[in-house]
């Protein structure tokens, strides 16, 4: 092996290592926060937990955009992300361990419970979840502008970027997989007789939050990654996508645009929700059975290129839409207890990959198929703040409509709540059904044929 080979050997295992720090973090609390916040008096806003990602999704080109592709280099803006996204998670636990007031209460098992409380910081009196869902936002503002920046990095140093990226990015998955794994196997305890899930307890700030912190100090030792656009003027075109919007006047690039963050709405309540329902229904190590939807994402990207070939793109995408209208559909039916309704649930979640990579993976293909080169990276950035930016949030905030009017004053965590989980389930599965024969109807496929 010569010494070039060797480099970029040795090059891949470090960008691994990035990679898998970087998800590690996500996949450390992602999942299971809204277990704590129940568990810590603040389950009445634990949706909005999960509208930190999308917004923070939404103001982060303009952070990359007009600060690291100019002024700094990117090894060392990722340790200062890093840094203090790590810090801001460690204080999660802190606000969580805090007594209040309790202000609102649900049943469980005949007992009241507190889902939201009043604390004092300085002598303020605060909502407990609004402070803790700041601290989650102000890590997200610093997390997300790293997923950009981390590729970038990746490819600006690989040689075959191309093939190469896939194989340094499967890391990150793997350290997704592996934090919901040592969360769920190794800290959650038994206590007379019953399981206390790893979710509900601090721990999983601290592995995030502990991993977040050595990244960062990991990050100053990466290669070298100067400013891409140093000494160029911002580009207010690019930031706004200005020239993607133009793309609007295609009608099937119209519809799938709408489509796309019509479908985030429903994909918001399985990352909220679904846990809730696990607890319900008894189950154990509920990290670790969600993560059964990332093996399958992670599989179904080596599957995809075959159903390229035999479907086309329209009906790979409209496969997507579908997988979310059957998930939901066994998400309701499986509201209950024994085998058959933990297995129709664990089918559900194994349907990810359909969901995820059918819709999303497959759209990114779409874009790049049926766009003008010279503005197709605007386009590529404006699907992203349409899906994960507005679509999530707009999401998270119907799922949590729709919950308070299925379970009113029962949590939804209790077994009580078992027969009103369909109330959830069963009209979002209808909006991806609605979703689905719009996209079938008015979608037509470019004539250039997939890769």
């Amino acid at each position: 092996m010569d010494s070039s080979n060797r480099s970029q050997g040795d090059l891949y295992w470090r960008l691994a290592v990035m990679m898998f720090l970087q998800f590690f973090v996500w996949g450390a609390w992602y999942l299971s926060v809204s277990m704590y916040m129940y568990a810590h008096g603040m389950g009445q806003v634990r949706y909005y937990a999960y509208t930190a990602g999308p917004l923070a999704a939404v103001i982060s080109p303009f952070i990359t955009g007009m600060i690291a592709d100019r002024f700094f280099n990117t090894e060392r803006i990722l340790g200062i992300l890093f840094l203090l996204a790590g810090v801001s998670m460690l204080l999660l636990p802190v606000v969580g361990a805090m007594q209040g007031d309790a202000s609102a209460f649900q049943e469980s098992e005949g007992k009241q419970i507190a889902v939201a409380e009043t604390i004092r910081i300085m002598g303020i009196a605060a909502s407990k979840g609004y402070v803790f869902n700041a601290l989650i936002f102000c890590h997200m503002l610093c997390f997300m502008p790293t997923l950009g920046l981390t590729a970038s990095l990746s490819f600006h140093h690989l040689a075959k970027g191309d093939q190469q990226f896939p194989l340094v990015r499967l890391w990150g998955t793997i350290g997704w997989i592996v934090a919901g794994f040592i969360l769920a196997f190794g800290f959650t305890e038994m206590v007379n007789g019953k399981a206390v899930e790893a979710g509900t307890r601090a721990v999983q700030f601290v592995l995030g939050g502990g991993a977040a912190i050595l990244l960062g100090l990991y990050s100053f030792t990466l290669p070298r990654t100067p400013p891409p656009k140093r000494g160029q003027g911002i580009n207010l075109r690019d930031l706004l996508f200005l020239d993607a919007w133009s793309q609007l006047k295609s009608p099937s690039f119209a519809v799938f645009i709408v489509c796309s963050l019509l479908v985030c709405i429903p994909l918001s309540a399985y990352y909220a929700s679904l846990q809730q329902q696990m607890l319900a229904m008894g189950m154990n190590h509920i990290t670790a059975w969600k993560n059964v939807g990332t093996f399958f994402e992670a599989g179904m990207m080596f599957a995809m290129p075959w159903f390229f070939r035999k479907l086309g793109i329209k009906y790979v995408i409209a496969v997507g839409i579908l997988a979310w209208v059957v998930r939901y559909a066994f998400f309701a039916l499986g509201a209950g207890t024994g085998a058959t309704a933990t297995a129709l649930v664990i089918v559900g979640i194994a349907l990810h990959g359909f969901c995820y990579d059918f819709f999303f993976v497959s759209g990114q293909v779409y874009v790049d198929q049926s766009t003008p080169a010279e503005v197709r990276g605007q386009c590529q950035g404006m699907n992203i703040f349409c899906t994960q930016g507005v679509g999530m949030v707009i999401g998270a905030m119907v799922a949590q409509r729709l919950e308070r009017n299925a379970f009113g004053s029962v949590a939804s965590i209790s077994p009580e709540s078992l027969a009103l989980w369909p109330k959830l389930w069963w009209p979002l599965s209808a909006m991806a059904a609605g979703i689905l024969v719009i996209f079938l109807l008015a979608f037509r496929a470019p004539t250039k044929k997939a890769a």
